[in-house]
């Protein structure tokens, strides 16, 4: 933590907003398969949206309590548990990503998973796709929106700075909260219609 107080806070927010551009490009890079893989991969790697889910589910667990300690006025366990829900979104992040370059698109509703969309298909989603779409786009959204409020409000809560803190994370939280309980909603909706 002392090291953090050596930097200015511009300093670590100019870092923090070229880590959020580089890590959104990376995602994009690599979900639109602008770069080659491998035709064959390690059956392990189909497991990853399932672990996914597992991890933006505990992670949501993690936050409900990591709440309940700082209401409770449990400060050391507070930070305890945001660090662990920090490692686990971070965890997260890279399995997403690796399972995004690797694993093909699957489109909501394609029973036969050819890629393509039937009329039989799209009449049989219509009622609940809309609101799979709405919550797919909210929590990718978010999820960029919130990525540099969370690296902030660690910075604030690391550096002692705790007005700055608990200012920035009366919108952190739900957001980050949101994304997290949202993955896992998507995870579920879409993963009847995976090919493996």
């Amino acid at each position: 933590m002392e090291l953090l107080n050596k930097y200015s806070e511009k300093s670590i927010k100019q870092t923090i907003y070229i880590l959020t551009f580089v890590v959104c490009a990376l995602v994009v890079v690599l979900n639109q398969k602008w770069i080659p893989h491998p035709e064959v991969f390690p059956n392990f790697i189909y497991k990853l949206p399932m672990v996914n889910a597992l991890l933006n589910g505990t992670c949501s667990v993690l936050l409900i309590f990591s709440l309940i300690a700082i209401k409770n006025k449990k400060i050391e366990l507070h930070k305890k548990l945001n660090l662990t829900a920090f490692i686990f979104s971070t965890l997260f992040l890279l399995s997403y990503v690796t399972a995004h370059y690797f694993i093909p698109d699957t489109k909501y509703g394609d029973v036969d998973h050819d890629g393509i969309m039937s009329i039989a298909e799209s009449a049989a989603v219509s009622k609940v796709k809309p609101l799979y779409v709405i919550i797919l786009l909210t929590h990718i959204f978010l999820a960029v929106i919130v990525f540099p409020m969370i690296l902030l409000s660690f910075y604030f809560g690391l550096t002692n700075q705790q007005e700055k803190h608990k200012k920035l994370t009366r919108f952190s939280y739900p957001i980050w909260l949101y994304v997290t309980v949202s993955g896992v909603v998507v995870y579920l909706m879409i993963s009847p219609f995976y090919n493996y």
